[in-house]
Parts: C-alpha cells; sequence; structure tokens
C-alpha cells in the first residue's frame, strides 16, 4: 500500500493506538447521556501504552489484526443498526423541552402503532407554515423515544422523513452535526451532502464530516468522506482510510481511477461519466479539464442542478431557434427552476411571426408547434394593450404550458405580468385567475392593535406576553367581566370564552357570580384527543392538532377547532405553545 510505506515508525505506532482505541470503544455498552457527555474522554488502555516503537515486520502483523477487528466491528455496526440495541444515543434533538413547555418524557406514554398512523397521515398533507413549525418543535425537541409498538429505528425514520420531505438544509445541517448522528442517519445524511453538493456548495457538504467522531458505516458517505479529505489536502489520511477500505473488500474502479488522479498517481484522464450519483458525476467534471455533457428529461435532477449551479449549461442566448429540441429540454428545465425563466422567454422573443400571426395568435398558435405556440402567445400578451384581453391571454398560455407539464416554467413571469395590473382594472371574469397568481405576500402583522370594547381583544390579551402580573390580571378580568355581565347586548364569543379559560387553567381566579355567562359542552372536544389527553400522551396529542390545523393557516381555522386546540393544550400544561398561538388568533393586528 502506498501510504503505509511512506509513514515513520511513530506515525504508524500512533495510528495503532488509534485503531485499538477505536475498536475498543465500539465494544462499550454503557448508555451514554448525551445531556453530560464528555466527547474528550478516552479511556486509557494499558496494552497500548507499553508500545514504543514497530518494527516493518511487525507492522504487517498489527496491520492484519486491525483490519480483522475493523471487520468484525462492521459486521457488528450493521447488526446494531438493524436490531438498534446499541443505547449510546436515547435523546436526540436541537431544542430544551423547558424552551417549549414541554416535558422530556413527553414521547413515553404514546402508542406506537398510532403514532405511526398518524404520520402517515401528516406524510400525505402539505402542511401549513404553522403546523409545519409546530412540527419541527415536536420532532426536534430533545426527548426520550417512545417504547411501545414502535423501534427506535422506525422513529428515526420517522424524523428523517419529515426533514427530508421539507427541506431546510441548514435545520438538517444543524440536527446532524449537533447530535454527531451521521452513522444513525444515513439517508439523511445523504440527502444533505448531495444537495449541496447539486448546489456546487462543497465546502457545505463536506461540512458534516468534520466533526464526526466514529467510523463512518455508510460505503457512500465514506466515500464522499475520502473525497472531502482530498478536497481539503488531507491526503494522507483519505489514503489510508481508503486502503482500509480496500482491505475490507471494496472494489470500485471508477471511484478508485478518479481517486487515483486527485492523488496525482496518473496524469491520465478518465473520461468516463457516470450517472450512477451525484458525487461520481461531480468526480467526473473534477477530474477532466475539457468535461461536457448534455442532459436529457431522464437525467438525474440532482445532476440538473449541477449543470446549472457550476454554469456547465448551455447558454440560451446560444441556441439556434432550429434546435427544437434544445428549447425543448430548457423548457424542461425551467419548470424544475434549473434555468431563468427570463432565459426561456428571451429565446420565445426571438421566433418571428407576421402581422397577421400575432394579430390572430389565439386561433394561430393551435396550428403550429408547442414551442411556437408558447412562443406566439406571448409576444401578443407584450404587444396587448386591452387589460381583459391580455389577462385572458394569459390564461391561455398558463393553460398551454400545463397541458405540456411544464406548468412551473411560467410561475415568476406570469405573476411579474400581473403586478402590472391593479385589481379593479380587471373583470370580474379573471379575478380568480388573477389572484391565484399575483402571489402578493402578505404583509408582517407585528403590532397589535388593542380594542377594549372586546374581551378577545382587549389589553387582558398583553398576559400571553408575560406583561401581566396574577393580580391584576384577576382584577381586570373580572371587572371586564362585570361590565360584560350589565351590557346585555353583550354576547360572549367563542373566543372570548377561550381567553376566560385559558386564564383560569392558569390559576387565575374568577369570582363565582360570573360562571353562568357561559357554558361549555363537553362534546367540543373530539374523543380520541381527549383520551390521549387523559393518558397523558402528550406528543401524540400535539401529533393530533397539529393534523387538525393541516394545510390552514391558524388565523383561518373556525372558532370551535381554535376552542378545542386551546383547551387540549391548556390540560396539558403546554402553556408556551399554548400563548404562541392565542397571539396569533386572538389580536386585531396591523
Amino acid at each position: 500500500m502506498k501510504i503505509l510505506k511512506l509513514l515513520n515508525k511513530i506515525y504508524l505506532s500512533i495510528l495503532i493506538i488509534l485503531f485499538f482505541s477505536i475498536v475498543n470503544s465500539f465494544s462499550e455498552n454503557e448508555p451514554v447521556d448525551i445531556w453530560n457527555i464528555d466527547k474528550e474522554k478516552i479511556q486509557d488502555n494499558s496494552e497500548n501504552k507499553k508500545i514504543i516503537s514497530i518494527t516493518e515486520s511487525d507492522l504487517e502483523t498489527e496491520k492484519n489484526d486491525v483490519f480483522n477487528m475493523q471487520n468484525k466491528n462492521s459486521l457488528d455496526s450493521i447488526k446494531v443498526d438493524e436490531t438498534l440495541n446499541s443505547k449510546e444515543i436515547k435523546i436526540i434533538g436541537l431544542y430544551d423541552p423547558e424552551d417549549f413547555g414541554l416535558k422530556i418524557n413527553m414521547w413515553s406514554n404514546s402508542n406506537g402503532d398510532q403514532l405511526k398512523y398518524l404520520f402517515s397521515n401528516l406524510s400525505k398533507i402539505n402542511l401549513s407554515q404553522d403546523a409545519s413549525e409546530l412540527m419541527n418543535i415536536l420532532l426536534l425537541t430533545n426527548a426520550y423515544y417512545p417504547n411501545k409498538d414502535i423501534s427506535e429505528k422506525d422513529f428515526l425514520k420517522i424524523k428523517s422523513d419529515w426533514l427530508i420531505k421539507h427541506n431546510n438544509l441548514e435545520l438538517i445541517e444543524e440536527y446532524l452535526i449537533k447530535n454527531d448522528i451521521l452513522n444513525l442517519h444515513p439517508k439523511l445524511s445523504k440527502y444533505l451532502v448531495d444537495k449541496y453538493l447539486s448546489q456546487s456548495e462543497l465546502d457545505k457538504a463536506c461540512k458534516i464530516f468534520l466533526n464526526n467522531s466514529e467510523p463512518i458505516r455508510n460505503d457512500y458517505l465514506s466515500k464522499f468522506n475520502i473525497y472531502c479529505l482530498i478536497n481539503s489536502g488531507n491526503n494522507d489520511e483519505a489514503q489510508l482510510i481508503f486502503d482500509l477500505k480496500k482491505e475490507l473488500g471494496f472494489n470500485e474502479k471508477y471511484f478508485e481511477n478518479k481517486l487515483n488522479y486527485l492523488f496525482g498517481y496518473t496524469e491520465e484522464v478518465d473520461k468516463t461519466i457516470s450517472e450512477k450519483s451525484i458525487l461520481e458525476f461531480h468526480l467526473a467534471h473534477r477530474t477532466d479539464p475539457e468535461f461536457s455533457f448534455e442532459p436529457n428529461e431522464n437525467t438525474n435532477p440532482l445532476i440538473w442542478k449541477y449543470l446549472a449551479a457550476s454554469n456547465l449549461l448551455y447558454q440560451t442566448n446560444e441556441i439556434d431557434l432550429n434546435e427544437l429540441e434544445k428549447i425543448k429540454l430548457v423548457e424542461y428545465a425551467t419548470h424544475n427552476k434549473n434555468y431563468l425563466e427570463d432565459d426561456l422567454f428571451d429565446i420565445y422573443k426571438r421566433f418571428q411571426f407576421n402581422i397577421d400571426q400575432l394579430l390572430n395568435a389565439e386561433s394561430v398558435f393551435k396550428s403550429l408547434t408547442s414551442i411556437e405556440s408558447r412562443a406566439i402567445l406571448y409576444q401578443r400578451i407584450l404587444l396587448e394593450s386591452d387589460i381583459n384581453k391580455r389577462i385572458e391571454l394569459m390564461k391561455i398560455l398558463k393553460d398551454v404550458f400545463i397541458k405540456d407539464g411544464i406548468g412551473r416554467a411560467f410561475e415568476k413571469k406570469l405573476t411579474d405580468l400581473l403586478k402590472e395590473i391593479e385589481l379593479d382594472q380587471i373583470s370580474s371574469k379573471y379575478t380568480s385567475f388573477y389572484l391565484e397568481n399575483i402571489n402578493i405576500e402578505e404583509k408582517k402583522q407585528s403590532k397589535i392593535k388593542y380594542n377594549d370594547d372586546l374581551l378577545h381583544q382587549s389589553k387582558l390579551i398583553k398576559y400571553f406576553k408575560g406583561d401581566y402580573n396574577q393580580t391584576k390580571i384577576e382584577k381586570d378580568l373580572n371587572n371586564f367581566l362585570k361590565k360584560i355581565k350589565k351590557d346585555k347586548k353583550y354576547s360572549l364569543s367563542k373566543k372570548d370564552i377561550i381567553l376566560i379559560e385559558s386564564l383560569k387553567s392558569d390559576g387565575i381566579e374568577v369570582d363565582k357570580k360570573y360562571n353562568n355567562l357561559y357554558k361549555i359542552s363537553e362534546t367540543e372536544m373530539p374523543t380520541d384527543i381527549q383520551v390521549m389527553i387523559n393518558n397523558n400522551e402528550t406528543a401524540s396529542t400535539i401529533l393530533r392538532i397539529i393534523e387538525v390545523i393541516g394545510q390552514d393557516d391558524l388565523n383561518r381555522l373556525d372558532e370551535d377547532t381554535l376552542f378545542f386546540i386551546i383547551s387540549a393544550l391548556n390540560q396539558l400544561n403546554i402553556d408556551f405553545i399554548r400563548n404562541k398561538i392565542l397571539l396569533k388568533v386572538l389580536p386585531l393586528k396591523v
């Protein structure tokens, strides 16, 4: 082995000690408390301490022993992964429970079969931002795993699948690195490094390996790590790991050929391009100074992203209008956000039509090729002065894009065109189309406007911001209820009752004479949620609440739904989350 022959005796001794230390660490079965873990603490090996020097011949014997041990460790690791008998990590997350009014045992009473059912339902829903934020809190808060009818492996997979679905790379990165769980989440780890590499952000892709404290068991991630070491100039370490992998049976000529070029062992360029993974594709690009590749519709989306991020896609201004297949690919790539819409529509503007064709574009486009039909409709829109006629043409063009399965290629451009038009300028016929596609971001509502004529919009809301002490809130609440009782025209709304019940839940005392101001029906709480609450299944209850919120913004939920959500949180004493919800749904914001 090339690198081993280059190492001096002292360096070899250190390496052998390191290998034995790693092997020894795997043999330990004691649980690790991540709340008080000392990652620098290493148990001394008395035999290793006695090693002073080693000869070349001794090395071969020791080396074989190490390889045998490593091979056994790999097999043992696989078994651990499959059975999850390892108790090394029992708590994995990003947030402390007390940050959100939760408890470290919030999953402990949950039924695993029920959890799997709930997560299965939630995976089919495109959750709103409010619901997604609540899910992040639930899944990423440090807590013990559920232990009934669900394995630790399945529970970790649920977390992994959620993070992948919502594609927050920074959150995934923080989760993996902070908890040092690269091996526990190979699918999630691979997703992260592939995503970063597809964006041509190699440094970010490699960051996950920097502080990894244990041997990488997943083959793909191990190869990625080797390449990252080379990229950072740690060739010796990379070579050592690669040699060890080969001794354990690794045999991938494509990968080895690329590494040999990067190591400088060969100057001959291997022009083979593999699309098997984004890593292998990247290595083909990295090792070929004259790299060239033309994608097609079947090309992996990650490779498309990589080509776009690395400026390897052909320039649209260089495409001849007769090259319809290339233009078609640009349309497809624009749909997948690998080309800018402006680049595609610049191509459309280059097509030549006579004046009669343009004037009759609504009928003429039907007889043209799909690309030409989109071009003529777009040009006609630019020429049209009548507002409603322009919108009609936009609608036709949008439908043409959708019909050909590339509807997302006409999103931003459509929004930009519609923003040139005011809502009051258009016919009611096109109102729905306009509102669906204008995509105007809602203004941030940050300032609360108090209305002391309504209980749930009054200054009593300040309590949920922490701006009221108990004595004052009791006095002001009872005074308000006194005013309501005298005013026979005032009818307590469901939001008023939500506020009162939340205050009472926190120990705020209400005079008994106001008990008859309203009644609460026991049937308002869904039976299954109440059962969860009674069984102290905190996490399961929150999951059901997330399911109820679903695709809706909290502000759009009806008052009955809000009532039982707040009631559930009151019963579980989850005040932080409850208060956040109340401050969003109760006051009038400006």
